[in-house]
């Protein structure tokens, strides 16, 4: 009979990872409130969601739902400690009179239960806001959603709120921006979907350049090719100046801006930019969507890698979060003034197609699209 090796054992015991220090600040806590459960009365605000461990967390709600005893029953009879079992163990089957030794036994100091409360709640929050952080992201890349952009809207404002709710409950301190390296930007959809809506924008900009004047609210920084977003700044430029806007004289233009390269000859770029395809406004509103998803995306991973850094205090949290949203606050106000019509981010969905444009029906000629 094969005997099991020991060393394996050893090994498998040592991949285990030791639990974070919330784990010890809840052991610390629930240990002096079983030693003094007066001490309920002055940790100020906690529920039992605020912890991470399951069973503490089913410990914590049957102290809060059960009356404790006065100090002299206290030190006389084992009473409440039982009671507390017997309306935890339903909910957490694993708790024993042993674990509420190792609980009490865990608390350095009764005393600063107020302070154990803190971390409790202090990693509560973190875990709130990576959670948001997360949703944010996944909705950002979510494309069975009916719009989008009012989804991405809606999960930015919930995630602004959890970190105004975070800067009421935990004061400023110097230092407070986070100094977690940034992870990479979202890579942006170069999907032959997305390049064609670019090519129709180029396209319908150049047949109704009287349009693109009015379309400051579309960057450079919003098209997934490079390319594309000089061509349009260069159409741009002729219909704010008021010159002349063809295939020719956008050609013109882009020369002098030393967009016509090798890998992009004169032909090419004017078959780019020719012919009509509705309205530059109704793509434009589709790229500006796009850029919105994507830093949306951004803005919701480096919120999580804020949050996966334990260095961070909460205060740094709300700092770099808030930073991190900035950049989609400002894209927001852009996508807010191009579609007026649409309903809040909050407010109930809708399935309209953007306002400004016809829907997908006419198809330029090919093109190039290097």
């Amino acid at each position: 009979m094969p005997q099991p090796n020991s060393n394996q054992d050893d090994f498998a015991l040592d991949e285990i990872p030791p639990p974070p220090p919330v784990h010890y600040a809840e052991q610390a806590l629930l240990g002096a409130l079983l030693l003094q459960p007066h001490r309920l009365k002055t940790i100020g605000v906690l529920l039992p969601e605020h912890f991470a461990s399951h069973s503490h967390h089913a410990l914590f709600a049957a102290m809060l739902g059960t009356p404790p005893p006065t100090p002299a029953e206290h030190t006389t009879s084992p009473v409440w400690l039982n009671t507390l079992l017997d309306v935890a163990r339903p909910q957490a089957p694993g708790l024993t009179v042993p674990h509420l030794h190792t609980l009490i036994q865990g608390c350095p100091t009764p005393e600063h239960a107020g302070a154990y409360a803190r971390m409790v709640r202090a990693d509560h929050a973190r875990r709130t806001l990576r959670r948001h952080a997360e949703q944010l992201v996944q909705t950002a890349t979510d494309r069975g959603l009916p719009d989008p952009a009012a989804a991405i809207l809606a999960q930015a404002d919930a995630l602004a709120s959890v970190l105004d709710e975070m800067a009421g409950q935990f004061a400023p301190h110097p230092g407070s921006l986070p100094r977690t390296p940034l992870p990479d930007p979202a890579p942006r959809n170069t999907n032959e979907e997305a390049l064609e809506e670019e090519r129709l924008l180029l396209a319908s900009a150049t047949a109704h350049p009287a349009e693109v004047a009015r379309m400051r609210w579309l960057q450079p920084s919003d098209f997934a090719l490079p390319l594309h977003a000089a061509l349009f700044h260069c159409i741009y430029a002729l219909a704010h100046r008021g010159d002349p806007v063809d295939p020719v004289t956008v050609l013109w233009e882009a020369q002098h801006r030393g967009i016509v390269v090798q890998d992009l000859n004169p032909t090419e770029l004017m078959h780019l930019v020719a012919g009509s395809a509705g309205s530059p406004e109704h793509w434009g509103e589709l790229v500006l969507q796009r850029a919105l998803l994507t830093q949306a995306h951004t803005t919701g991973i480096r919120i999580a890698a804020f949050t996966d850094d334990p260095a961070n205090t909460p205060y740094q949290l709300i700092a770099g979060g808030r930073r991190a949203l900035a950049d989609l606050t400002a894209l927001r106000a852009r996508w807010q003034h191009t579609t007026p019509s649409k309903p809040p981010a909050t407010g109930p969905r809708t399935t309209a197609a953007p306002c400004a444009g016809p829907p997908r029906t006419a198809v330029p000629p090919a093109r190039a699209t290097r």
